[in-house]
């Protein structure tokens, strides 16, 4: 009797485990919300014959999911905008280690994980935009020049809740420690020209509206709005010039969008050739041209409108430190008056 049990225990056992199985998908969590994602899936499932199921959320409610669901997650890949976040889930023990000579020999060295857990996709600057007429480029220098009197009034920027600002202030914990950080914070919250809302390209339309000269925003937001279909938002473009701050100094800071390969992953044939997909030419070309990120493919350029604004030195941080200061980023930020 005891034998049987041990049979019908163990035939159900593999079962379940045919049901996760399925040689003809892969499965993907992303916070990416992007055309250019669901064209790039749709490409690959032509090419490879295999569906893309995805499931869009947070970074951090993707996580917690993951987290719930264990060895029973459907889950093949995980996406995010940040590599903040792909750290957080890296050391949760999410991942699998990579090994990156599987995907491509081409992907600058500067953007891999140093812990092989994640693959970068894509990546942004966060840079100064300005208004033309109102601002001299010549007035510019770094991020901590923006705490300058002459900027009174006249700063404009996001949320100290988004993860973009979160980032940028974990990059400068780790470039120069917290209380040159927390100064930061302080001595730039006296400078906003009001309190911060909206998302990025708010910031701008502010700058045209004259609410405010400068702001502080990634780098594909400026080219969506100069290559807009939509008259007022593609003049909000023409009005601003864009800066690349800390040139002299650390250099730009930068983050990524990237991919990890989830330890449960029961498709993980499938989950790497959408991995390599995303990190071909060919993919590589179609997100610079159409999302204006920047490629993380020293085979391919940056689109020609991005290329315009010239070449940059980008801050060389372990972006692993994006989230490793994390912690100490929120606190900074909620004890400033940084709403």
């Amino acid at each position: 009797m005891k034998k049987l049990l041990s049979l019908i225990i163990l035939l159900s056992l593999v079962s379940c485990n045919n049901k996760k199985l399925n040689p003809d998908v892969v499965n993907v969590y992303t916070k990416r919300h992007y055309q250019v994602d669901k064209d790039l899936f749709e490409q690959f499932e032509k090419i490879h014959n295999i569906k893309v199921n995805v499931v869009k959320a947070s970074a951090d409610e993707l996580i917690e999911r993951i987290k719930i669901e264990g060895i029973n997650c459907p889950a093949d890949l995980l996406i995010t905008v940040d590599a903040g976040k792909l750290y957080k889930a890296s050391t949760l023990g999410m991942f699998q280690k990579l090994n990156y000579r599987e995907f491509t020999s081409a992907i600058n060295k500067q953007l891999l994980d140093k812990n092989s857990f994640w693959l970068p996709i894509t990546y942004r600057a966060r840079v100064i935009v300005y208004h033309k007429d109102r601002v001299d480029a010549s007035e510019l220098s770094t991020y901590y020049s923006l705490t300058q009197p002459k900027w009174t009034g006249r700063i404009l920027v996001r949320s100290s809740k988004n993860a973009y600002n979160q980032a940028l202030l974990s990059s400068m914990i780790a470039n120069d420690g917290k209380n040159i950080a927390r100064n930061w914070t302080d001595k730039l919250v006296s400078n906003f020209s009001r309190e911060p809302k909206g998302n990025d390209r708010d910031q701008m339309r502010a700058i045209a509206a004259g609410i405010g000269d400068i702001a502080i925003v990634n780098s594909y937001y400026v080219a969506l709005l100069k290559s807009s279909s939509d008259n007022n938002d593609k003049l909000v473009g023409e009005t601003v010039n864009v800066f690349f701050p800390n040139q002299s100094t650390s250099g730009t800071h930068i983050n990524i969008s990237g991919v990890g390969l989830l330890k449960n992953s029961p498709n993980s044939k499938n989950a790497k050739l959408l991995m390599k997909f995303l990190v071909s030419d060919y993919a590589q070309s179609y997100y610079t041209d159409n999302s204006y990120e920047y490629p993380v493919s020293l085979n391919v350029s940056p689109s020609k409108l991005i290329s315009a604004w010239g070449e940059f030195r980008i801050d060389s941080l372990d972006l692993n430190m994006l989230g490793i200061h994390r912690k100490s980023a929120v606190e900074i930020f909620e004890n400033s008056d940084w709403k």
